[in-house]
Order: structure tokens, then C-alpha cells, then sequence
């Protein structure tokens, strides 16, 4: 299914707003959409929201052999899936030119940027290793999913954390979190993309652009920046040239917007962990608003438990007491009983309704007898009041009386003759 295409009017209403420093949602040129972090109750499970952006982040490992031409490092796999639930346009089981770019971007953001420390994840040099996987899924497409895609990544792998082995000749032991504390990934630093849209031949920039604006764009410029202002990758797709000052313009915007998103990132951690030690409720579910429907969370009210006892002897001495009657079982024959409160036994009889029904077919049995009474009375009256003269044949058929007449005598006609 395709994306619906933007009308000619929605075009021309979007630039011209661009034109005027204004955009759809109030932002200005510079400014960036709110962005939230959400853990899971497993470690390396978040889900970043960039605005209506949704990405799910999921971290996984495993034991597997080395490369041979890297024998002491670990194995890194990264994987980006766009379903159609993030957007129509996004069709399932086929990669398109956008996923496979943005996979590629995310690859020599995490990877190339060296910013995963691979030997500290060997095992046994040349025998076994940590294979880290990292799944990220779009769930709602509104715009700028790479720089939601790189922030999701580097958190869930700031927030993972693989079992602990230990290595004995050559026997290697894999220990359970209840055996031994989970180890967390060596992370040298945190490389973020931030992205630039640009518009009119580059006469216009925005930052962070929505979906509408990527849309209407003429070209884009993606810029990966750690908080040590180092840039990791760059690159600009479209069909337009940038000069040197607006890569420069952009790089220092960069460099605000990732020394603010770094600081969120370290402090959504912080307070995941804190929560973790203390105890307390974490996961998705805790995330969910309380003005939701589907929340099972309900704020806790107080309840004074002082003078409890007092009051309720209060509530007894007030309270009337019970009424002591008991019934007893009624036995009609010597030897029986029945179970309850001793009811007569009616075993037999006829409900209401047969009663009811006996009662109208016998009142319809006379109403017939007495018609069939006062019929055979009127026809023997009216047999007496014939004339004796007048034959009358009754049939032997019960459906019908059949009466037969004698013709009567015509009279003579009289004939005329002609002379001829």
C-alpha cells in the first residue's frame, strides 16, 4: 500500500510556512521534539519516543565463534525493520531504499565510530565470543526516524547487560543473574545523529523535520556527534549542494543538540538503576500515564487506622441484634422429611398453568355440547313446518343436505301461421 501522496495546496501551505520561520507543530527552525526513554523490565529493552516517533530498541547475546581475520574481537549485528504498522507505506518482507540506507547509516554510526569496546567481549581467543545483537523496530513513523533509531540503539546497549562466564581449561561457564551479577557492555562513548532538512536550493533549515516536512524537502544532511564534539559520520542525501558554512553552521548545532540529548540519555539510566536497587516498580507498564485507560495503576490514599478497635465496638453496642427465630421442619408422615424448612408435599399435583389450561378445555367441552343441543332442536322444528307435498331427499353424504325439486308444468304456447 502506498503513502498518501500530499496535495498541491498542503505543498505550497508547508513551504510558505517555512518561508515565514513557522512550522506545523510551533517549533522554531533550531528546535528539537520532546523525547522520552522508556525501559523495559528486561535489561537492553527501551523504547524511545521522539515526538510521535515511536522506536522499540531490543539487545541480545550469544556465545558464537570469532571471525577468523578478527580472532580476539566480538561480533556486532545491528537490524532495522519498518512494518506497516509504523506507517502504510511501509510494505513487510521487502527492503526498500530507505530502510537499507538507514540501516547502513546506523551500521557506521554504532560500528565504525568504534564506540563498543569488541575485545572486551572475547571469550576465548579464537574459540568463542559475544555476539551482540541489536533489533530496533519503528513503531510510528512521524519523521526523523534515524536520529530516533541512534538514540534508541545506544541506549538499549548502555542499558544491557550479559551474564558472566568464567573459563576453566577448557571448559567455559555461562552463570545465571541469580548465580552471579550481570556484566554491562564497555562503551567508550555515545555517538547521536542529528538530522537537517533543507529547503529552496538550502535557503532554509530545519532541525528534527516531521513527516510532512521530510516530504517536501529538497535535501537531507545527517550528522553523528559525540558530547567530545567528535564527529562520527556524516552524510547528505537529495539532489542539492552544500557549501562549507552550512556544514559548519550545522556541525555546531549538532554539537548543542547531542551535549542535551547525552545528558537525558545518563540521567533516564540513572534513575532506571536506582529504581532497580530500591526495589521499586520499573518497566513499561510503571511508564504508562495514570489519565489511561488501560492502566492498572491507582494512587495510593491514606487511611487513618487510629481507634479502630473503639469504633467498632461503637458500631456493635449501636447495632441491633438479631432476630433468634428458627425454623422448624414440618413432618407430615412418620419417617419422612424434606430438606429446608419442611414444605408440604406436592408431588403430583398440577402446576398453575396445567390447572389453568384444564379448566378452559373443559369450559370449551360444554360450550360445544350445548351449540350441538340447540342445533338438533332447530332442525327438527324446521322439518315439521314443511309441506308434505314437497318431496324432500336427504343424502347419505355428511358434508351437506341436498334438496330435490319437481319442474313445474310450462304452459302451451300458442303458434302463429303465416299466409303465404
Amino acid at each position: 500500500m502506498k503513502a498518501t501522496p500530499l496535495s498541491n495546496c498542503e505543498r505550497r501551505f508547508l513551504l510558505r510556512a517555512i518561508e515565514e520561520r513557522k512550522r506545523l507543530d510551533g517549533r522554531q527552525c533550531y528546535d528539537y521534539r520532546n523525547i522520552r526513554i522508556s525501559f523495559g523490565a528486561d535489561y537492553g529493552c527501551c523504547i524511545v519516543e521522539l515526538g510521535k516517533t515511536r522506536v522499540l530498541a531490543q539487545v541480545s547475546c550469544e556465545l558464537v565463534p570469532p571471525k577468523p581475520n578478527r580472532p580476539t574481537e566480538g561480533v556486532l549485528f545491528f537490524n532495522l525493520e519498518l512494518s506497516p504498522m509504523a506507517a502504510p507505506g511501509f510494505e513487510p518482507g521487502r527492503q526498500s531504499e530507505l530502510l537499507v540506507q538507514l540501516n547502513r547509516l546506523i551500521e557506521r554510526c554504532l560500528r565504525n565510530s568504534k564506540c563498543i569496546d569488541t575485545e572486551s567481549l572475547c571469550v576465548v581467543a579464537g574459540e568463542k565470543v559475544w555476539q551482540i545483537r541489536l533489533d530496533l523496530h519503528l513503531l510510528n513513523h512521524d519523521g526523523n526516524i534515524i536520529d530516533a533509531a541512534s538514540i534508541a540503539g545506544i541506549v538499549a546497549l548502555c542499558h544491557f547487560r550479559r551474564p558472566d562466564v568464567s573459563v576453566q581449561g577448557e571448559e567455559v561457564t555461562v552463570y545465571t543473574p541469580e548465580e552471579r551479577d550481570p556484566v554491562p557492555l564497555s562503551i567508550h562513548h555515545m555517538p547521536i545523529c542529528v538530522s537537517f532538512a533543507f529547503f529552496q536550493q538550502g535557503t532554509y533549515l530545519l532541525v528534527d523535520p516531521s513527516e510532512r516536512e521530510e516530504r517536501v524537502m529538497d535535501g537531507f544532511l545527517v550528522i553523528a556527534m559525540n558530547k567530545h564534539h567528535e564527529i562520527c559520520t556524516i552524510q547528505s542525501s537529495g539532489g542539492i549542494m552544500l557549501v562549507k558554512d552550512q556544514v559548519l553552521r550545522c556541525s555546531k548545532i549538532t554539537a548543542v543538540k547531542v551535549a542535551e540529548i547525552t545528558e537525558l540519555i545518563q540521567k533516564a539510566l540513572e534513575n532506571d538503576q536506582k529504581v532497580r536497587k530500591e526495589g521499586g516498580k520499573f518497566g513499561f507498564a510503571e511508564s504508562i500515564p495514570n489519565q489511561k485507560i488501560t492502566a492498572f495503576k491507582m494512587e495510593s490514599a491514606a487511611v487513618d487506622t487510629n481507634n479502630v478497635e473503639e469504633q467498632a465496638e461503637e458500631i456493635i453496642t449501636k447495632a441491633e441484634p438479631p432476630s433468634e427465630v428458627f425454623a422448624k421442619p414440618i413432618l407430615h408422615t412418620p419417617g419422612t422429611a424434606q430438606i429446608g424448612e419442611g414444605i408440604e408435599n406436592s408431588w403430583g399435583d398440577l402446576e398453575e398453568s396445567e390447572r389453568e389450561e384444564e379448566a378452559e378445555e373443559e369450559g370449551e367441552s360444554e360450550a360445544t355440547a350445548f351449540e350441538c343441543q340447540k342445533m338438533e332442536t332447530e332442525d327438527t322444528s324446521t322439518m315439521r313446518e314443511t309441506k308434505k307435498d314437497e318431496p324432500i331427499v336427504v343424502s347419505d353424504s355428511e358434508e351437506e343436505e341436498v334438496v330435490i325439486l319437481e319442474p313445474q308444468e310450462l304452459p302451451k304456447k300458442t303458434r302463429l301461421w303465416r299466409k303465404l
